[in-house]
């Protein structure tokens, strides 16, 4: 492996990384209640998306392949409901799912040091004239489908209970006071009002 490609794999490994422990961050502290309660209407929770993005990982950047975790997802079987794989059950502990994260990161990350960036890989759930996948395309696939639901995290966390930022050491807004937060939120719904002509 060249100098190039294991400075490649080390910044994709960062910005995956970075996804990855903002989403288990976003659990922290909150009771079983919040972690898996829906909040949008399409049925949006932070649990979920833990289980999904893990579900994701074991796809993309092992079953792709032709390294399979050995992991029992029957939420992604044929006979599975539809989005079972974005919600977590009451039988489905918070343990169970954060440990499969933490195991689907582990076998992704072996897959990514094992093989060079240009191997190609086969998409079983893809049509098969159009399967085939580089492992750098599979991994900033991966990358970019973490990051969304990071977002998504970002978003439910702060409806909760007010919980903002990338992670606990940086919070990236510009102020913690609440006051200001309420300025500013009236400031952007003044102007709403003004551009849409009901001011």
């Amino acid at each position: 492996m060249t100098a190039a490609d294991t400075d490649a794999k080390a910044d994709l490994h960062h910005y995956l990384q970075s996804a990855r422990d903002a989403l288990l961050w976003k659990l922290d502290g909150l009771s079983e209640y919040d972690a898996r309660r829906p909040l949008t209407p399409t049925g949006t929770n932070l649990l979920g998306l833990l289980k999904h993005t893990a579900s994701v990982e074991l796809g993309y950047l092992g079953d792709t392949f032709g390294r399979p975790s050995g992991e029992p997802l029957p939420w992604l079987d044929d006979d599975a409901e539809p989005n079972a794989d974005m919600w977590v059950t009451a039988a489905e502990s918070r343990e169970d799912i954060v440990g499969l994260y933490r195991r689907a990161w582990a076998h992704a990350d072996a897959t990514i040091d094992a093989l060079p960036l240009d191997t190609v890989g086969r998409v079983p759930w893809w049509p098969d004239d159009r399967d085939e996948v580089t492992l750098h395309h599979a991994v900033v696939r991966v990358i970019a489908d973490t990051h969304r639901h990071a977002g998504h995290a970002d978003i439910l966390r702060e409806i909760i209970d007010g919980v903002v930022g990338m992670n606990e050491g940086n919070t990236s807004i510009p102020s913690h006071d609440p006051a200001w937060w309420e300025d500013y939120r009236e400031r952007l719904e003044r102007a709403a009002k003004e551009a849409d002509g009901k001011a």
